[in-house]
């Protein structure tokens, strides 16, 4: 009994690690990981809670973006940088990955409105989020509705 069980968790990993690989081929292009993201990757998809501290240009985006696609439910990524998460849910879709939304402030009512609608259907499996729109009762009740996979959040340029 405990040698089948110890085969499944073996066959699971490998598994895991071939779909993490293939994933990372076919949406991003790489053939590789960088250092530290396969580790990374594989302690977020066994659910396991993560500080991780990577310099700019270290690979960050990988270690949040692959395991929300290989996950059920929502990602979500905290930051006050819209630029930047306007450029990642551009850059996704342009890799075929339509299910990434962001919601700001900056956001005009109808597009803010659609990105919701999105997040609440679960259309959206990653969620891009400014910081102020924690305070939001109406995020506050998606975010509650929905099953949060991965929370993620990027210091402000201030907290340098």
């Amino acid at each position: 009994m405990i040698k089948i069980a110890k085969e499944k968790r073996t066959f699971a990993t490998k598994f895991k690690q071939m779909l993490m690989k293939e994933t990372l081929k076919s949406y991003f292009g790489y053939d590789s990981f960088r250092p530290l993201q396969e580790e990374i990757i594989r302690h977020l998809l066994n659910k396991q809670d993560s500080l991780v501290l990577m310099p700019t240009g270290g690979g960050k985006s990988i270690c949040y973006q692959l395991p929300a696609l290989l996950s059920e439910g929502t990602a979500v990524v905290v930051s006050p940088l819209i630029s930047l998460m306007k450029d990642q849910v551009d850059n996704l879709a342009d890799r075929g990955i339509t299910d990434a939304v962001t919601i700001n402030g900056l956001l005009d009512p109808i597009t803010r409105a659609l990105s919701i609608q999105r997040v609440q259907n679960g259309e959206a499996s990653l969620l891009y989020i400014a910081p102020e729109m924690l305070r939001s009762k109406t995020i506050e009740k998606i975010l509650m509705a929905r099953h949060v996979c991965l929370l993620y959040t990027s210091p402000s340029p201030r907290d340098y």
